[in-house]
């Protein structure tokens, strides 16, 4: 059996999926993912390119059911 992909939080990814549609919790909880990673770097960069991380989180988040971008 297959492991079910936790991104945001623990939650799962019926959850997590909504959560990143949304672009405010998806810049926010991508920040959080990323410090708790212990990517600094990639979580100052998601702070202040935003909208090209929410591109790019949103596409990886669907295609591998993970955030692996500077993640």
């Amino acid at each position: 059996m297959a492991a079910k992909a936790k991104v945001y939080l623990g939650l799962d990814f019926i959850v997590s999926l909504i959560l990143a549609i949304i672009p405010f919790t998806n810049v926010v909880l991508g920040i959080v993912t990323r410090i708790q990673r212990g990517n600094i770097l990639g979580a100052v960069l998601n702070f202040f390119l935003s909208p090209l991380f929410y591109i790019v989180d949103l596409i990886t988040f669907i295609l591998h059911k993970d955030l692996i971008f500077l993640a």
